[in-house]
């Protein structure tokens, strides 16, 4: 994923049917048979402005995969097997398969890899290298003690050095320096747990996001590895990035926001609204970034700057510092539009302002990533996506062949 650090990361997905294993066959029949086709699943977008553009309710499961496979753009390989994974995917998540809904996915995926789910990329190996580099000298070991070290033979009779020169993908290099962590007497002390390889698949969907997500649900497929490698799937890579786009509710009135949120994190377009309105209300100017709280920060430094802000405005709110502590720590999650603090900063804002301020921003996030050469933005990810979503549209509302 284009994200704001960008990782290294993908994997294969040679898996096209579904999984065999009945309680998941079963549970996807009876969805499919019962699922009423609404826009407003899963707050997918505001339901108060639904597209216009919808299918009857009640489709089959022929016709869903049909409608994914027209959503496409063409000349994508193993059609069949992409819209098997991806409804999968839309079925197990209760989420109906709506062209704006399906084109969301296609749009990500189209963007974030070409519909491969593990491309190769430019120049990795001297990406991989700088990466290996910038973690000894924070570790405070000789580069040349490390180069020495990973001359040594790997478990498959190569060098990890003439792995790490031959790796084209971010599969062979997560599984580089996964061995590197589990044969190596360095590898422990100089990489511990650290993979430069953070998000991965077709969906370019955060390894962490997946494993995260991977304990609070039950992953629907039987697994011989670990929730990293199934992301490296098309099938789990799919999956979670389909849960990370599309599975959790929002208040947005369009999906440009959401796809804003899958580059910047959970709800980072409504809080960059927040802190728009934080700083007309204050007059303090704040970037609008979507982090209400600085979780990055040592706790000796005290307060982020939009926590500071909103302090200068506790009387008027008539909220405490430790009330104002408690809403924001709530930020990742849609009961922040809940709180006293999120109500109170608008009424003050809207005045100020003397009009309804949006409830939704691209966040102005640049990226950062080794993987990339030029000034690109959260918002440039999030617009180019929408752009992919409406020609996605255009195929998926045409009639059939």
């Amino acid at each position: 994923m284009t994200s704001r650090t960008q990782p290294v990361e993908r994997r294969d997905g040679d898996r096209n049917s579904l999984p065999d294993r009945s309680g998941f066959l079963g549970a996807l029949a009876h969805w499919c048979a019962c699922s009423v086709v609404t826009i407003c699943v899963h707050g997918l977008v505001g339901c108060a402005s639904g597209p216009s553009r919808e299918p009857a309710p009640g489709l089959t499961p022929m016709e869903a995969r049909a409608l994914i496979g027209r959503a496409m753009p063409p000349n994508v390989p193993d059609r069949n097997g992409w819209a098997t994974d991806i409804y999968a995917a839309l079925a197990t998540l209760q989420i109906a398969p709506t062209p704006q809904a399906v084109c969301a996915v296609v749009a990500v995926t189209e963007q974030e890899s070409t519909f491969r789910t593990n491309p190769p990329v430019p120049g990795l190996a001297a990406i991989a290298w700088r990466e290996i580099d910038g973690k000894a000298d924070r570790a405070g070991i000789p580069r040349l003690v490390v180069h020495t070290a990973l001359k040594l033979t790997s478990p498959d009779g190569k060098s990890y050095s003439d792995r790490i020169d031959a790796a084209t993908t971010e599969r062979d290099l997560s599984r580089i320096f996964d061995d590197i962590v589990g044969t190596l007497p360095l590898g422990e002390r100089l990489l511990g747990k650290w993979n430069p390889v953070r998000t991965a698949g077709p969906m370019q969907v955060s390894i962490r996001y997946a494993e995260n997500h991977a304990h609070d649900k039950t992953y629907p497929y039987p697994m011989t590895g670990s929730i990293r490698d199934e992301v490296f799937t098309r099938r789990g890579g799919l999956y979670f990035g389909i849960a990370h786009l599309l599975d959790y509710p929002v208040s947005y009135d369009s999906l440009i926001y959401r796809y804003a949120d899958f580059n910047a994190g959970h709800y980072a377009s409504r809080n960059a609204a927040f802190q728009s309105a934080v700083g007309m209300a204050s007059g303090i100017p704040l970037e609008l970034d979507g982090d209400l709280v600085a979780y990055d920060r040592d706790a000796s430094q005290g307060p982020g700057s939009t926590e500071l802000a909103i302090r200068t405005l506790a009387k008027r709110l008539d909220i405490d510092d430790a009330a104002i502590r408690r809403a924001l720590e709530q930020g990742q999650t849609q009961g922040f539009e809940r709180t006293t603090l999120y109500e109170r900063v608008y009424e003050l804002a809207d005045r100020t302002a003397h009009r309804p301020l949006p409830r939704a921003l691209l966040p102005q996030i640049a990226l950062h990533s080794p993987k990339i050469t030029r000034h690109l933005t959260t918002e440039w990810f999030a617009r180019r996506v929408h752009e992919r979503h409406q020609r996605c549209l255009t195929r998926a509302t045409s009639d059939a062949a």
